[in-house]
């Protein structure tokens, strides 16, 4: 197991459950390494991160272990108290992880909008999340173009709109970035085949 909590994910969950995990600095990267060679990965893993972390904390303690692990567990709930959060899915390159966050925490800036990343780093899977006023309906102009931009990000980078939930519908004017228009048209062709009176899930992406 690999999780990424970014800065603002610790902020909040620090200030949801009075923790200091934001004087880890700008992340936190968990690993969890279990069977037969679990001690021997686990060393491995701190010789690579030496050197290119800002500092390495192993155990092989269940206790302690499961201190970061409930931190994360407790990452959406925490974001729950400070809006209407809407979650995003994409997935890129691992080799390209690092530079993905970036470009995200850039784009909030950019847009004025909140977004929290937390990321299943060991697949290159990202949930940037968007932590919306409950008091505004609908999703604001910024949000949509912050959103478009971290799409855009994650197809630059070889990556994928979404690496988990699906499309659905918040994604689907996104959906020819991936596919490309002729891919997007095969689709639309072989969803007319099966249902030519578009009675199947109407009204949504095909």
């Amino acid at each position: 197991m690999a999780e990424l909590l970014d800065g603002p994910v610790l902020g909040a969950v620090d200030d949801a459950q009075g923790t200091d995990l934001r004087s880890r600095r700008g992340a936190l990267l968990l690993l969890q390494c279990d069977g037969q060679a679990a001690a021997t990965e686990a060393k491995r893993a701190v010789r690579l991160l030496r050197g290119r972390a800002t500092s390495v904390e192993s155990t092989a303690d269940q206790a302690e272990a499961d201190r970061p692990l409930t931190a994360r567990r407790l990452a959406l709930p925490a974001l729950e108290r400070l809006g209407r959060v809407l979650i995003e899915d994409i997935a890129v390159p691992r080799s390209h992880l690092g530079t993905v966050v970036r470009e995200i925490t850039a784009i909030a800036k950019r847009h004025d909008v909140r977004i929290f990343t937390l990321a299943h780093a060991a697949d290159g899977s990202l949930h940037p999340i968007l932590v919306l006023d409950p008091d505004t309906p609908g999703i604001p102009d910024a949000a949509w173009q912050a959103a478009g931009e971290i799409f855009a990000a994650a197809l630059r980078l070889g990556g994928t709109l979404t690496g988990e939930h699906g499309v659905g519908t918040l994604m689907r004017r996104w959906l020819v970035d991936e596919l490309g228009p002729e891919q997007h048209a095969l689709q639309h062709r072989i969803k007319a085949a099966f249902d030519p009176h578009l009675i199947l899930n109407p009204g949504k992406a095909l």
